[in-house]
């Protein structure tokens, strides 16, 4: 069973930065992709930004965090990451890992961010 282990959630002032990362209990080379999604009360889980893994990590980004959020990973840690910049309080929400093994889709148990105005 994959296990993810988000941290790095917490509470910050709009325009400053977080930096989330989310451990996993094996290679991430077993993963065909990891991904972050964020979902705020009310509304549907959505997707952040996604990375292929391996064949050169292609990433997609959701257009509201496009050029303020970048997605990486480090196969020797066997972890993700997402650096999050120019903080918005629209951006207030549980941010959750993700990762896709074959066509089993894990998460994670979410990290809170809160951007305060």
């Amino acid at each position: 069973q994959v296990r993810l282990v988000e941290s790095g959630g917490g509470l910050v002032q709009a325009g400053r930065s977080l930096r989330l990362s989310c451990a996993a209990s094996e290679s991430i080379f077993s993963f065909n992709s990891m991904a972050w999604y964020r979902q705020d009360p009310g509304n549907q889980r959505e997707l952040v930004a996604s990375i292929v893994i391996g064949s050169g990590g292609s990433t997609n980004y959701a257009d509201s965090v496009k050029g303020r959020f970048t997605i990486s990973r480090n196969y020797a840690a066997n972890s993700l990451f997402l650096q999050m910049n120019s903080l918005k309080p629209e951006d207030t929400a549980v941010y959750y890992c993700n990762a896709l093994k074959a066509t089993t889709m894990y998460w994670g148990q979410g990290t809170q961010v809160t951007v305060s105005s």
